[in-house]
């Protein structure tokens, strides 16, 4: 999954507008309720509302919305076509995603990752209504793996954040509380190589809030972090670096100090003035907007124009700045990001000795 979903031309209503709040509500309501054989009580009513609870919590929000708009998009398509969405029907999914690789009217040609994570949305959605979408029959793949021979081209990768460049953009914050908060977010997510939702999930101790993604204990080293990621709890551990300007925890341990924060989410906003820390948790697109910002700021790229810095940057860049930068063996980079392959970490390393195992020389030429 991308980290942003941004609702691309292809997803303009098509005809009358759906509300997805609405859909995933109603979808909410058909896929968990009282069997009908069972006679409805007050306490199966109130373990049904328990159980939607946690089927929404087995994907994350962002994903959640992503599906419902993909099923959204798909439902007035078909109402288009004088078709209907339900049952599944294997023959006009092949052509949805025809219509979606090749373009139609204003909308352009998606690409093949955003047709796959669509493919994946309806899936999911037709799963929660008891339905099960086979992607193995052959309308559908035979389709997709022409989509993707075709069209498919090496994935857009944004741009790593170096440990100067990440120098450089902590040096143009203030230190006022603001700015002492938009350090410490910047040094530890870059030193925990961590996803802008993890970031802002933080909890300052264990069940602080019923939306905690982990929490932080500080130790006389660094900091240890329990992070719930996309692929389950892990444990993350960031040292204490080599001066208190550039450190992660002393600047962790700055904003905690002065904005009284020793409960609840590690970062919160922030009065207009700046100078008094409010209890609500920052959303994870504050963070995307202060790489962007201080990237700006800080001159990185300035060979490019404004529009095509902005682009070139994202929460990720974090996280490929120091799969990039560290200099370690490669394993405790796929272990700190939390990679299940050795590949995927190799995905974030934008420059690294690539021919360090020269198999030509190996094999005797």
């Amino acid at each position: 999954m991308s980290e942003n979903h941004e609702k691309s031309p292809s997803e303009r209503p098509i005809g009358s507008s759906i509300d997805e709040d609405d859909e995933r509500d109603r979808l909410d309501r058909e896929a968990l309720s009282v069997p009908s054989s069972v006679a409805g009580s007050g306490s199966l009513d109130r373990l049904v509302d328990t159980a939607r609870n946690y089927a929404r919590a087995a994907a994350s929000e962002n994903t959640l919305k992503a599906y419902a708009k993909d099923w959204a998009h798909f439902a007035r398509w078909c109402r288009m076509k004088g078709a209907e969405p339900l049952p599944p029907s294997a023959e006009m999914i092949g052509l949805y995603l025809a219509d979606l690789a090749s373009g139609s009217g204003p909308s352009p040609a998606l690409s093949v990752s955003t047709i796959d994570r669509r493919l994946s949305g309806l899936a999911w959605n037709y799963a929660q209504r008891g339905f099960t979408l086979d992607r193995k029959n052959r309308h559908i793949a035979t389709v997709l793996a022409g989509i993707k021979r075709k069209h498919a081209r090496p994935p857009v990768q944004k741009e790593a954040i170096l440990a100067d460049d990440i120098l450089a953009m902590v040096a143009t914050l203030p230190f006022d509380l603001r700015g002492l908060r938009d350090r410490a977010i910047l040094l530890l997510g870059y030193a925990g190589g961590l996803r802008r939702s993890e970031i802002v999930s933080l909890d300052c101790g264990k069940d602080d809030t019923p939306d905690t993604g982990g929490w932080i204990e500080i130790l006389d080293k660094g900091a240890l972090l329990e992070l719930n990621a996309k692929t389950g709890w892990r444990e993350v551990e960031i040292g204490r670096g080599s001066s208190d300007q550039t450190c992660p925890v002393h600047a962790l341990e700055q904003w905690l100090h002065f904005a009284k924060i020793d409960f609840g989410p590690v970062f919160v906003g922030t009065s207009r003035d700046g100078k008094k820390a409010l209890e609500t948790r920052l959303n994870d697109k504050h963070v995307a907007r202060l790489i962007k910002r201080c990237v700006l700021d800080a001159g990185i790229r300035a060979d490019l124009p404004e529009k095509d810095r902005l682009a070139l940057f994202s929460g990720h860049s974090l996280r490929a700045g120091l799969a990039s930068s560290a200099e370690v063996d490669e394993r405790y980079v796929q272990k700190h990001l939390g990679h299940a392959s050795a590949e995927m970490t190799r995905r974030y390393q934008r420059r690294r000795d690539r021919f360090r195992v020269n198999l030509t020389k190996a094999s005797g030429l």
